[in-house]
């Protein structure tokens, strides 16, 4: 092409002559050098005056030269009064921003290019069984791009998600994200204690409604129902058991010294159900005992300790941490259990208050406080896996790989509780930090780690590598400085096109 010249930085060279290669050119001459106090040095060695310029510049381990550097050939080629500057001057060109909100800081135009397409034609030529695979994210951060990947190829896609247990010394388990419901009082009370007045008073209110639980309609309705299948009503209160904590269900619960809790009332027997319902008879909750959730089975939940899938039976670290101190302690102080009596119902609630605690998640600060977690050997980490992979090939995807830990933990869980025949780690830029490679070629259950060269991956590494497979981004990046000189659309890049 005439009147362009492509600059590379010293972080991928040869990612820029690939790319200049298939434009039909060479990279343009410019020398890069470091004084002896680390300060940079940028030299341009040709003319660029109203020539459209582009410079190439990827991450590295040295990530802050590298900006240092990006920014003095800038400022180099705005002093050769260059035509424009495709780097940060006046367009820039990026693939696979990890946080794309990112672009929103510019004040020139971004095209942030996806390595989607290049990824889906990879795997439908080299991928035997790919269109029975499953697309899975190995955490929450990632759905949105797994969903379009699985989309594109039309799969269907599951979710791996970690959760750190924290153990108090009364046996109770919680999650971290309602640590704010531990003022929850749990001692037991009778349920003929007096509520607070607004509570009697709304409950009061609420009585008065013809279609309420409470009315007297209702109830009497309710308390013949359930005399017609051998049940006594139980209305008085010596007969009627204890609600049990303060911490159960509002739904469970009634100021009413007539009102019988749903968990005191035994169900009808079986015989009595099934003469109803040959006599064409029964109640409308009949069916719901017989009812069952198919998509229930498609979730399995592990435990990982130290980054691994463990037995059910594995000691906790937790535990065995707290034995001693536990032990110390009196009986009366450890308080009574809340896990086998807790209200399935206030199961319900502590996770929807969790969710709801969360008013933003940072998909980078999550990823780097669950790899900490993975490397602490007195944290034990709850998988779940969601979705069906029995016998499939598993697609693990997220937009680079960094840390080993978490690949690690979703291809043990897909594999080990999953049952899944094969694992590929797909990502868009291979950072590979300290021994992660290493550590992902050794793992078993991990068959292939798939990656682009957008990030420059040290030629040893990759040589002793028998599961890395690198794709070629240099196609995409030539055909993109190729439209934006010549002004075409470069929304086609975009788009999956069929083999």
């Amino acid at each position: 092409m005439r009147r362009v010249k492509i600059f590379s930085g010293s972080s991928h060279p040869l990612l820029v002559e690939s790319i200049c290669e298939r434009l039909g050119m060479s990279p343009a001459n410019c020398e890069l050098k470091k004084f002896s106090n680390g300060e940079t040095s940028v030299s341009i060695n040709t003319s660029i005056r109203d020539q459209d310029v582009f410079v190439v510049q990827s991450g590295s381990s040295k990530i802050n030269d590298s900006v240092m550097e990006l920014l003095i050939m800038i400022s180099a080629c705005k002093g050769g009064s260059a035509k424009s500057i495709t780097a940060g001057v006046h367009h820039v060109i990026t693939v696979d921003l990890h946080a794309p909100p990112t672009q929103g800081f510019f004040g020139k135009p971004v095209d942030n290019l996806h390595a989607e397409p290049l990824i889906a034609r990879w795997i439908r030529n080299n991928v035997v069984g790919w269109r029975e695979a499953v697309v899975v994210s190995k955490n929450p951060g990632g759905s949105k791009r797994v969903t379009s990947l699985a989309d594109a190829l039309k799969l269907n896609f599951g979710i791996v998600y970690t959760d750190r247990r924290r153990f108090r010394l009364n046996g109770s388990t919680m999650l971290d994200t309602s640590g704010y419901l531990d003022g929850i009082s749990a001692s037991p009370v009778d349920s003929n204690h007096d509520l607070p007045a607004a509570e009697t008073e709304i409950e009061a209110s609420a009585d008065a409604l013809p279609g309420s639980e409470n009315s007297p309609q209702r109830r009497s309705s309710q308390r013949s129902r359930v005399q017609a299948n051998g049940v006594t009503d139980g209305t008085s209160p010596a007969n009627r058991p204890l609600n049990g904590y303060l911490g159960s269900s509002p739904l469970f619960q009634s100021s009413r010294i007539d009102s019988q809790s749903p968990t005191a009332r035994a169900p009808p027997p079986r015989s009595s159900i099934s003469s109803s319902r040959e006599n064409g008879g029964g109640t409308d909750g009949d069916s719901v005992g017989e009812y069952t959730d198919e998509r229930a089975r498609e979730v399995i939940t592990g435990r990982l300790i130290q980054g691994h899938i463990v037995d059910d039976d594995h000691p906790s670290p937790s535990l065995s941490i707290m034995s001693s101190s536990v032990t110390a302690l009196p009986a009366d102080a450890l308080g009574p259990p809340q896990i086998e009596d807790r209200d399935p119902m206030m199961s319900s609630f502590y996770s929807s208050t969790s969710a709801n605690q969360v008013d933003q998640f940072d998909a980078a600060v999550a990823s780097d406080e669950e790899e900490e977690g993975f490397k602490n050997p007195e944290f034990e980490h709850t998988v779940t896996l969601v979705g069906n992979v029995k016998d499939k090939v598993v697609l693990i995807m997220d937009d680079l790989i960094d840390q080993c830990g978490s690949w690690i933990a979703a291809a043990e869980t897909v594999v080990k509780k999953g049952e899944a025949k094969k694992v590929y780690c797909v990502a868009t830029h291979g950072l590979f930090g300290d021994e992660s490679l290493e550590m992902m070629e050794k793992c078993q259950c991990i068959d292939f780690i798939v990656v682009t060269n957008s990030y420059p991956i040290d030629s040893e590494r990759t040589r002793a590598s028998s599961k890395l497979v690198v794709l070629d981004l240099s196609n995409l990046l030539s055909e993109a400085i190729r439209r934006h000189h010549y002004g075409e659309s470069i929304s086609q890049l975009y788009q999956h096109y069929p083999d």
